[in-house]
């Protein structure tokens, strides 16, 4: 099912953010959108609709995020992923 990144992602939210909670909800024309559910179960938008990849970026981007732990290796393996500038090569044989 696709929505399962979407809920995935609102999971996630909802983890991070204390005192909140967060619900989504999906249109009919594939498109999804944050809610915020009160203690009373009214929902407020907190969004606009939006298309999958676009509301998983978004929710993801909300709320406090976890700091990702770093090793040794991870820091010399993203050193090596980094691409090196090549100079210019400005000889045109003249």
């Amino acid at each position: 099912m696709r929505s399962t990144r979407a809920a995935a992602a609102v999971h996630r939210l909802n983890a991070r953010v204390l005192g909140k909670h967060y619900v989504m909800v999906s249109t009919g024309n594939d498109l999804f959108f944050l809610a915020e559910q009160m203690e009373d179960g009214s929902e407020v938008p907190e969004s606009a609709p939006m298309p999958l990849d676009d509301f998983v970026a978004h929710v993801d981007s909300l709320g406090p995020q976890k700091v990702r732990r770093m090793t040794k290796n991870d820091i010399a393996f993203e050193k090596q992923l980094v691409k090196k500038s090549k100079p210019a090569d400005d000889s045109s044989g003249q």
